[in-house]
């Protein structure tokens, strides 16, 4: 692995585990093996800018992750619950879900970077654009699809971090409960 992938790689860790203001340049440094020098070479921007490297990176996980689940399921229904499924699964084996949620990072950051916000606006849309395309293929109209997505994503969102807050995987599992219901409502 290349010095910038490994940089991405560990900061992503460190912003998701202890958020991006209580992460330092010398946590990150540390964390990587790295000369400040070496940080600035690949970021001449600093930390903002590895935050949005980190942000793309997570993006491009999350929703190759996602895409491949819902290519695999013949139904949106089918797909929701095998993710969530996998984020339970992830959940109780590690006691967290990394890698799939940015939630704290645009609480913290969004408001005082256009840049951070942008980048998380991006990938809640590419997700929210997964789930509707599933959507529209089962039949939902345009309408209906997005708003589902919308609720979907504020939903698996939510129950991650309250499945952290609370050290349970129950918001999951109410959520993978309750999500059939909600769908045939629609």
């Amino acid at each position: 692995m290349d010095t910038k992938a490994l940089m991405i790689e560990n900061a992503t860790k460190l912003f998701q585990q202890h958020g991006y203001k209580a992460v330092g340049l010398n946590d990150i440094l540390k964390a990587c093996n790295i000369t400040k020098g070496a940080l600035y070479h690949h970021f001449p921007n600093g930390k903002e800018e590895l935050l949005i490297a980190c942000l793309q990176s997570m993006n491009e996980a999350i929703t190759t992750d996602i895409v491949e689940i819902f290519q695999q399921n013949p139904s949106t229904l089918t797909a929701v619950q095998r993710m969530i499924e996998k984020l339970i699964a992830q959940f109780e084996r590690e006691g967290t879900v990394t890698g799939y949620t940015f939630s704290s990072i645009v609480n913290e950051m969004g408001a005082l970077s256009e840049s951070v916000r942008v980048a998380c606006s991006s990938l809640f849309s590419k997700m929210q654009d997964i789930y509707r395309g599933k959507l529209a293929a089962d039949g939902f109209t345009e309408e209906k699809a997005n708003a589902i997505a919308l609720m979907m994503t504020a939903s698996i969102e939510g129950g991650i971090m309250l499945c952290t807050t609370q050290k349970s995987s129950e918001p999951l599992k109410v959520i993978l409960q309750v999500l059939p219901a909600i769908l045939k409502e629609f």
